[in-house]
């Protein structure tokens, strides 16, 4: 392990995203910054550094503890950073609420039965 590394090459083996292109895509898409500035691909980060990460609804905000290149094991990738506790807290909340909105949703059976064809229609008598 080295002292500094390539952003991209790092969020890849910290397992943020599953392919160096997808996070190379990120960064060039403004998804990520450090230190509180936009990073390009090639941007050295090092031991202390501080990322944001946004991917899909939820923002990662991390500093960086180990510097690595290569990809090892999920159980290691989680000690290349630590999260900060306000960040997930608020990821835990925005899970908690995709989840609650899912769960109102009921998708139809298909077409009406017979049944729900005649309480339709007296649903719709009642109304007018």
């Amino acid at each position: 392990m080295s002292d500094v590394v390539r952003i991209d090459k790092w969020l890849w083996a910290a397992r943020f995203f599953k392919t160096r292109a997808l996070a190379a895509e990120a960064i060039e898409g403004g998804k990520v910054h450090v230190n509180g500035r936009r990073a390009k691909r090639g941007k050295m980060v090092r031991v202390g550094d501080a990322v944001r990460i946004r991917k899909g609804p939820y923002t990662y905000h991390v500093s960086v503890s180990i510097t690595a290149e290569r990809r090892g094991s999920p159980r290691d990738a989680v000690t290349y950073y630590a999260e900060t506790e306000a960040s997930r807290k608020e990821r835990e909340h925005l899970m908690e609420q995709h989840r609650a909105a899912a769960t109102g949703f009921k998708p139809s059976k298909g077409r009406p039965t017979k049944r729900d064809r005649r309480l339709i229609e007296k649903l719709r008598e009642e109304g007018s």
